[in-house]
């Protein structure tokens, strides 16, 4: 097999052990099936990566990467910091959520994992302050862009918004409902907006 160098081969061998780590799950998951899933020799994957937590590790910073780009083009942030809200919110469950359950159940897995895992609990912190400073940078910017001001310190915004979105996944994931998440996902949009209940500055 020709040679080829670790930056290409590591974007190949993350994307195969996200494959069989939402097939198998952490548990389940080798070096060797991670292997055969992109189609190299096990020495090729143990080079980039010499362990299971390395490789994971990876896995968990790409996972937050792609949830915090999704996020970051989620929102309008053109009409008005409750348009964001809502217009992220929805935007953020159809692209994400519905129908992605496996990815759902790998990440908090995954956090599972790194909070369980001497060395890796800052990835899970990194993780969720990540995921709220995407939404307070739109939260911020969609208000400044229309002159509005939040009831709330943006932060504190963000970081409401992220646990609510976060318990109605683990509900999803755990017990299937569309229409109810659908629901339930516009009563929080509703409490979140009453939360910021924007102003005019």
């Amino acid at each position: 097999m020709p040679y080829v160098e670790s930056a290409v081969r590591g974007p190949q061998i993350v994307a195969a052990a996200r494959a069989v780590l939402i097939r198998d799950g952490v548990a389940k998951t080798s070096l060797r099936a991670v292997a055969s899933e992109a189609g190299i020799p096990l020495g090729t994957l143990q080079h980039v990566f010499p362990s299971k937590q390395r490789l994971l590790q990876a896995v968990i910073e790409q996972v937050v990467d792609d949830i915090s780009e999704v996020l970051r083009s989620a929102a309008d942030t053109e009409s008005g910091l409750a348009h964001a809200i809502a217009q992220g919110l929805r935007n953020f469950w159809s692209t994400l959520v519905e129908g992605h359950r496996g990815l759902q159940v790998l990440q908090y897995e995954l956090v599972t994992h790194a909070l369980r895992t001497p060395g890796l609990e800052d990835l899970a912190r990194m993780q969720y302050r990540r995921y709220a400073e995407v939404v307070q940078q739109w939260c911020t910017e969609a208000a400044d862009r229309s002159h509005e001001r939040s009831a709330v310190p943006y932060d504190r915004l963000a970081r409401v918004l992220v646990a609510a979105v976060d318990g109605l996944i683990l509900q999803q994931v755990s017990d299937p409902d569309g229409a109810r998440s659908e629901q339930d996902l516009e009563a929080v949009v509703q409490m979140l907006v009453a939360l910021a209940a924007p102003s005019p500055r």
